[in-house]
């Protein structure tokens, strides 16, 4: 007989937990990579860069070189230094932004949603909220007070808890309607341990994505702000403030403007890639079909 001779290749190995992880979350995987690289970067802002606020007349308007990696703008400060010290103030506004309006939003959503009696009137004051442009609010507020990062935080919240609201309540109403829950209220169950034991767990996946996207508008709405005068004081390093002060400057000094505008769209755009791979993920209809 003759021998049949068998294959002796090695199987090819099969990919990792990591690798599988990035397969199949690409998005969640290169926005969260870029989002805690930024965030790194903020923190230890104090020890990768210079003072921010330094001025030096003599080297104004240098442009970027192996001393000034992104140049320097018209008071001789240096712009990497300011770029990477902006970062802190936005990722701190999108972040306490997105947690306000999580929280606030989630209760009175679950409120709406679960006790008709004051759905109608709570709704009425959210669409009301709604129509308040943020601007014009952030405006109003600092014409009263004094401007500062608190101002801008509460004017931010004010038009985002409306659509958390939105969100939750629809959820809410959704989940009311499924048999488990109505099995449980003809059980006795009610009130909030309805609400926290049936209801709540079903609406924080719904909850997380849309707090990304809140963090990201946020965060454009800031820079926003700052460059209208209407943010956080001149004399803190944001990216709205920094390109505001350089605009004067674009054409003979573009780098005052685009670079810190290109931080901002590439924080944005990691936020924006995290939110849509969660909903990727958390979403059981789309993860069925991936």
């Amino acid at each position: 007989m003759v021998a049949i001779p068998q294959d002796t290749a090695a199987p090819l190995p099969r990919p990792g937990r990591f690798g599988t992880f990035v397969r199949r979350n690409p998005t969640i995987f290169f926005g969260g990579l870029l989002l805690i690289l930024l965030v790194a970067a903020a923190l230890a802002a104090p020890w990768l860069t210079a003072d921010p606020f330094r001025l030096s007349p003599v080297n104004r308007l240098r442009p970027p070189s192996e001393r000034w990696w992104f140049g320097t703008d018209q008071f001789g400060r240096d712009v990497f230094a300011r770029t990477i010290h902006g970062a802190r103030v936005s990722l701190l506004v999108g972040l306490l932004v997105a947690v306000a309006s999580a929280f606030i939003g989630l209760a009175l959503g679950l409120v709406c949603g679960y006790f008709k009696r004051v759905d109608g009137i709570v709704m009425r004051v959210m669409d009301g909220l709604m129509a308040i442009p943020s601007i014009l609010l952030a405006i109003a507020l600092i014409t009263l007070t004094r401007p500062g990062l608190a101002i801008v935080i509460t004017a931010i919240v004010i038009p985002e808890v409306p659509r958390v609201v939105r969100v939750v309540r629809s959820i809410v109403l959704s989940i009311r309607a499924q048999p488990y829950v109505e099995s449980a209220i003809a059980g006795g169950t009610r009130g909030a341990r309805l609400l926290t034991r049936h209801i709540l767990p079903n609406t924080l996946a719904p909850l997380i994505v849309q707090g990304t996207y809140v963090c990201a508008s946020a965060m454009l709405i800031e820079a926003g702000l700052s460059f209208l005068g209407a943010g956080v004081p001149p004399e803190v390093p944001s990216w709205g403030n920094i390109i505001a002060q350089g605009r004067s400057f674009f054409q003979i000094a573009p780098w005052t403007i685009l670079i810190p505008g290109a931080f901002l769209a590439l924080t944005v755009l990691a936020v924006n890639l995290l939110g849509d791979g969660l909903r990727d993920r958390l979403d059981p209809r789309l993860a069925r079909r991936m």
